[in-house]
């Protein structure tokens, strides 16, 4: 309550005494700014609610996967959509895109609707789904390679995760967006304050107090840890897919595809080819389509 009090009540009593200060000088041009911010929260909540109605008549049990908009070389540019979007395909999970609403109740993309639920974070997701549609590629695995598909799955999503953060919005400054996806005029505008905002996220997180070079020999780690692993087996833990491929993949990704002359894609190339290797077979396998999930769409022989 002292928060509040502090924070809360002062900002709240000046923005009282500064409208009723407008209201005194031009109580017609008040009520014309009152009637339009109503009108303009008003439209925007039917329009909130009419895509509700739509999503909830998708289907009985058809996911709707709210996700920003596809790249120009990768299906998305959020590790978190692409790895979310392979499950569903592995899974052979009927779902929709929708791109109106990418941000969810949680505040994150991506996020689902499912019979009129709302759900959010990409790990959680998979976790509801599995038991909901009976799949559970990891059932055959042991203990022990359940725990170390557990760490492998929070080393990519928890760190490595963190290095291409570092590298996408702070290194390269953004220009990798630019290049990969189609974005609003108005991004440029916003672009110094986002950034901004990211590179605060890496320092309160922690990974950004330290220098490039010392992130980037992090993130090679993460990668030599994964290529090692992987080996030779057509995938992570064997012969076939298991839910920890769909975040491995999701990763690199964004590596192979969304970071042009990254360091990581250079390790990739030179260094863990087996890792490169190993995307273009997920690829193939769970994307045929992956031309047409373009944006704008390529042929599918490109």
């Amino acid at each position: 309550m002292a928060v509040f009090a502090v924070t809360g009540w002062i900002p709240m009593k000046i923005a009282g005494k500064g409208f009723k200060w407008f209201w005194n000088k031009s109580k017609p041009l008040a009520i014309t700014v009152v009637v339009v911010i109503s009108a303009v929260k008003i439209h925007s909540y039917v329009k909130k609610q009419n895509r509700r109605k739509k999503w909830n008549n998708a289907g009985k049990d058809v996911v709707v996967l709210h996700m920003f908009p596809r790249g120009h070389f990768c299906p998305n540019l959020s590790p978190f959509v692409v790895k979310l979007e392979m499950y569903l395909r592995m899974a052979d999970i009927p779902y929709q895109v929708d791109y109106e609403e990418p941000v969810g109740p949680k505040g994150k993309c991506p996020w689902i609707t499912l019979n009129g639920e709302e759900i959010g974070d990409s790990q959680l997701i998979m976790e509801k789904l599995g038991p909901m549609y009976n799949k559970d590629f990891s059932s055959a695995l042991t203990p022990e390679q359940k725990a170390i598909a557990q760490g492998m799955r929070i080393m990519v999503d928890e760190h490595l995760l963190w290095c291409l953060v570092v590298w996408r919005y702070v290194v390269d400054a953004g220009r990798s967006l630019v290049v990969c996806m189609e974005l609003p005029f108005y991004f440029a505008i916003m672009l110094r304050v986002f950034l901004g905002k990211i590179k605060q996220s890496t320092s309160a997180q922690g990974i950004g107090r330290h220098s490039y070079a010392e992130v980037e020999e992090m993130g090679r780690k993460d990668l030599n840890a994964l290529s090692v692993y992987l080996g030779e087996k057509r995938y992570l833990m064997g012969d076939e897919p298991t839910e920890v491929d769909c975040a491995v993949f999701g990763m690199l990704s964004q590596i192979v595809w969304n970071s042009p002359n990254s360091p990581y894609l250079k390790m990739i190339e030179t260094e863990f080819t087996n890792l490169q290797a190993y995307c273009q077979r997920i690829k193939e396998r769970f994307w045929p389509d992956w031309n047409e999930c373009l944006k704008p769409p390529l042929p599918r022989s490109q």
